[in-house]
């Protein structure tokens, strides 16, 4: 969940949008990066990333693409909470996610 500061908003929308686009493009590992906004409040921001493993998370975190978007919207950034989650089905993984 992130909330963002209204001034920067068109900014950071485009960093969201490079960012995923990147990082799906150029990280095998990296299932989904998918930044959606919320109707209700447009400065608020979900960010649904799903990765292969623990590893892909690690190499995508350290990576051109994300750092460029972590350090060019720090200062837009109001509030961040990040929530990792376990998958309840891991069995379907392969099933729904087929990267080529």
């Amino acid at each position: 969940m992130l909330h963002q500061y209204n001034e920067y908003l068109d900014e950071y929308l485009g960093y969201a949008q490079e960012v995923a686009h990147d990082s799906v493009a150029k990280e095998k590992g990296v299932v989904s990066i998918y930044p959606m906004q919320v109707i209700k409040n447009n400065t608020q921001i979900r960010i649904l990333e799903i990765y292969k493993n623990q590893e892909s998370y690690q190499k995508h975190i350290v990576s051109p693409h994300f750092k460029k978007y972590k350090e060019g919207t720090l200062h837009m950034v109001k509030h961040l909470e990040l929530v990792d989650t376990y998958q309840l089905c891991p069995k379907n993984f392969d099933k729904i996610f087929k990267r080529n």
